[in-house]
C-alpha cells in the first residue's frame, strides 16, 4: 500500500485474487479497480516516487521469497518488470530518501534478514549499503528529514516480537540505535506527517493490537495516542494531508482478513 499524487493504492495480498489493485480516492471517499500487478504476491513493500508505484519482493503462493520488482504507472494504468532486488525475501520494508529506495529487513530463504539495499530508478540498478544491525521481519519502514527508521517487527514468529528502533542515515552509510517502540509488536504499518512517525496496529501472542504511537525523531521520544478502533495487522498505512489512512488487515492473528478503512486525524499539537 502506497499514496501517489493523494490516491492510495492497494496492491496484492492474501486471498483469492492477489494481484489486484485498487486506488482509493479520499477526498472523493471512493474506490476503483485499476490494473493488476502482473505478478501476485503478498507481504512485499510499496512506495511512491516521481510519479510512479514500485512494488518490491514479497512472498509468492507458495510462500517462496521473491526478487521481483514492479512499477506502475497510473497516468496509462500500466505495469512494467525493473531490475530485481537482490536479496529475495517478503515481510521487508521500504522507503524513499533522496530520490532513491531502500528496501530493508525482511525473511528470506534462510530466515530474517539484514539486507539493506538502495534502488536508483534512473539507471535502474540496486546497489548494498550497511546492512541492519538486527535482521527482522514484519517491521515499518518511514523516512524523516532524510534519515530511515526500522521499528519494531519480530524474528521469524510473533511470539518473538520486538521494539528495536534503528534509524540508518544515507549520508555517511551508518546505523544507531534510538528509543524502542513501547509496544512490541509486529506486522505494523507506519506513516509520516510533520516529521513524526506513526506505528499503528500489529500481532502478538496475546493477540491483534490497536496501538498507535508516535516517533518524535527531534527528542527521540515515543507518545500514545489514540488508539485505532479495530484492533488488525497486516495493514498498511499512508498518510494524506492531515490523515492517515489504516486499511485491511487480519482481526485475528495469522491469516485472516478485513476490508477495513479507518482514518487518524493528526492533531495540530503535532505538527510543531
Amino acid at each position: 500500500m502506497a499514496e501517489l499524487a493523494g490516491k492510495i493504492y492497494v496492491i496484492g495480498g492474501f486471498g483469492p485474487g492477489t494481484g489486484v489493485n485498487e486506488e482509493y480516492d479520499p477526498l472523493a471517499d471512493t474506490w476503483r479497480k485499476r490494473a493488476d500487478i502482473p505478478q501476485q504476491v503478498d507481504h512485499a513493500a510499496a512506495v511512491s516516487l516521481e510519479g510512479k508505484l514500485y512494488v518490491i519482493g514479497g512472498f509468492d503462493s507458495s510462500s517462496g521469497p521473491v526478487a521481483s520488482v514492479w512499477v506502475y504507472d497510473p497516468l496509462t494504468d500500466s505495469w512494467a518488470r525493473k531490475a530485481d532486488l537482490p536479496t529475495p525475501r517478503g515481510a521487508l520494508g521500504a522507503a524513499v530518501a533522496g530520490k532513491k529506495i531502500y528496501a530493508v529487513g525482511g525473511r528470506g530463504a534462510m530466515g530474517d534478514v539484514g539486507a539493506n539495499e538502495v534502488y536508483d530508478p534512473i539507471s535502474d540498478t540496486w546497489t548494498a549499503r550497511a546492512p541492519m544491525p538486527t535482521p527482522r521481519d514484519h517491521v515499518a519502514v518511514s523516512a524523516v528529514s532524510g534519515k530511515i527508521y526500522v521499528v519494531g517487527g519480530r524474528f521469524t514468529t510473533f511470539a518473538r516480537n520486538t521494539g528495536i528502533n534503528e534509524e540508518y542515515n544515507p549520508g555517511n552509510d551508518s546505523w544507531t540505535s534510538r528509543a524502542s517502540l513501547p509496544t512490541p509488536r509486529s506486522g505494523i504499518a507506519s506513516a509520516v506527517v510533520a516529521n513524526r512517525m506513526y506505528v499503528f496496529g500489529g500481532e502478538g501472542s496475546e493477540g491483534t493490537f490497536n496501538q498507535n504511537e508516535n516517533y518524535h525523531p527531534a527528542s527521540d521520544s515515543w507518545k500514545a495516542m489514540p488508539p485505532m478502533p479495530t484492533a488488525r495487522h497486516g495493514i498498511g498505512a499512508a498518510a494524506v494531508g492531515n490523515r492517515i489512512f489504516v486499511l485491511a488487515g487480519g482481526p485475528d492473528p495469522g491469516g485472516s482478513q478485513s476490508a477495513l478503512n479507518e482514518a487518524f486525524t493528526v492533531p495540530d499539537s503535532d505538527k510543531s
